[in-house]
């Protein structure tokens, strides 16, 4: 979903981003390009937040609506996009039993699980296969 962030700058401070659908959700930063950055982890950690405490996640408002509220209509707004956190997806792979050793060793040395390891090299092929087709 789209929210509008509303990015403000008062005299020697850092560029404050609010969000008029969530109220207490503020950030800062020190350039526009860190403000955004920051805006987009602030939106997510709020958003989190609120679906941990099982509560209602508003629709985003209207531009129109926002830049009417006398609240926001010194500040500049801009699109924060929040796609939701990707979910965890449980699978059964099967493997013989000296390539599943190998895989285990190799992740080891990784320092990562079995897991981790055969989902990062699988990413990690499927990249390079897209990258042969352009």
């Amino acid at each position: 979903m789209d929210y509008i962030a509303i990015i403000h700058k008062d005299t020697n401070s850092e560029y404050g981003v609010s969000f008029p659908d969530f109220p207490g959700c503020v950030t800062a930063g020190k350039t526009l390009e860190d403000a955004k950055n920051m805006a987009h982890e602030a939106l997510a950690f709020h958003i989190e937040g609120m679906v941990e405490d099982k509560e209602t996640i508003p629709a985003p408002s209207p531009l129109d609506d926002v830049m009417t509220d006398s609240v926001f209509q010194s500040g500049v707004a801009f699109i924060v996009s929040y796609a939701g956190r990707p979910k965890q997806v449980r699978f059964n792979v099967s493997a013989m039993d000296d390539a599943l050793a190998a895989i285990d060793v190799a992740a080891q040395k990784s320092g990562l699980t079995r897991s981790a390891f055969m989902v990062q090299s699988s990413l990690e092929k499927a990249a390079l296969a897209s990258w042969k087709e352009l």
